[in-house]
């Protein structure tokens, strides 16, 4: 039966703008606030894609992990982050050019990330403008990726079945999401995670650069005719 893509979801962070700079910047602000030990830029790569408070957590030295003082350092990280997200927040080479042919084309677009709604799009927005139909963060009462929910209720907006979708992410998290939905997971190694860990969880396809997205839809639409 032929299947033709209508639709592509993207995470965020590590897939449409490299943000880790920013986020490392803000977290271990808060850290050294209260006398904790700071990271590496680098060392930030592991501690994203589960959302802000996770991403606090692993920074946190594992005795110092209680719910009191996860609360205070996330407070005094999102003061920071709301005024300073966008400090060195870009937009991956090649992303705006990619975005901008599938608009073109008549893709949907929309991006599920486990960030904030509220700074979900104040990232997007910044680096993107209002190019997106629909950007979905994290949100009360829906479970994180790699649980389905988000997706599926985005791919129920867009009008689209999840067999037309394409789901396009840097993590296991977000290739395992793709494959939970029902759409097409593919893996990119532009971000902040490897190759192995994508095809651990069940990465469909994995890409190089955001140019080889638009090549990999043909195949996939000359493959289901």
């Amino acid at each position: 039966m032929f299947v033709l893509i209508k639709a592509v979801l993207f995470d965020l962070d590590g897939t449409l703008v490299n943000s880790l700079v920013d986020l490392a910047n803000s977290v271990n602000f808060a850290l050294e606030k209260f006398g904790f030990p700071v990271h590496n830029t680098e060392d930030f790569k592991l501690f994203v894609g589960d959302g802000i408070p996770k991403m606090i957590e692993r920074a946190l030295p594992r005795e110092s992990r209680d719910e009191a003082t996860l609360k205070k350092v996330n407070e005094v990280f999102m003061k920071h982050y709301s005024v300073h997200f966008a400090d060195n927040t870009l937009p991956y080479d090649g992303m705006p050019e990619l975005i901008d042919s599938l608009k073109t084309n008549g893709f949907k677009l929309a991006v599920v990330t486990n960030k904030a709604q509220d700074m979900a799009d104040k990232v997007v927005k910044k680096a993107y403008g209002e190019v997106f139909d629909i950007i979905f963060g994290k949100r009360e009462n829906i479970p994180a990726k790699p649980d389905p929910t988000a997706t599926l209720t985005v791919i129920d907006e867009l009008g689209v079945k999840p067999g037309e979708c394409v789901f396009l992410g840097d993590s296991g998290n977000d290739v395992l999401t793709g494959f939970n939905s029902g759409a097409y997971s593919v893996g990119e190694l532009w971000g902040y995670r490897d190759r192995e860990e994508l095809i651990a969880n069940k990465a469909m396809y994995i890409i190089n650069s955001p140019e080889e997205l638009i090549d990999l839809i043909e195949k996939i639409n000359n493959v289901s005719r």
